[in-house]
């Protein structure tokens, strides 16, 4: 199942969904394009992608 990521925005311009329980893997795709391709992003990248967010100062 498809949930939008908190990390998009709120205005629907930006929209990055993830797909869960995939072990292994952390499937992404841009919600505006729904036939667009899917990326399969390991999980430990994953994780270090989004700390690395967490911890950036913009």
């Amino acid at each position: 199942m498809w949930r939008k990521s908190t990390y998009s925005d709120g205005g629907g311009v930006d929209c990055l969904e993830l797909a869960d329980n995939i072990p292994g893997i952390a499937p992404v795709c841009d919600s505006k394009n729904p036939t667009g391709m899917t990326l399969l992003i390991g999980t430990s990248a994953w994780t270090a992608f989004i700390d690395g967010i967490r911890t950036s100062a913009y």
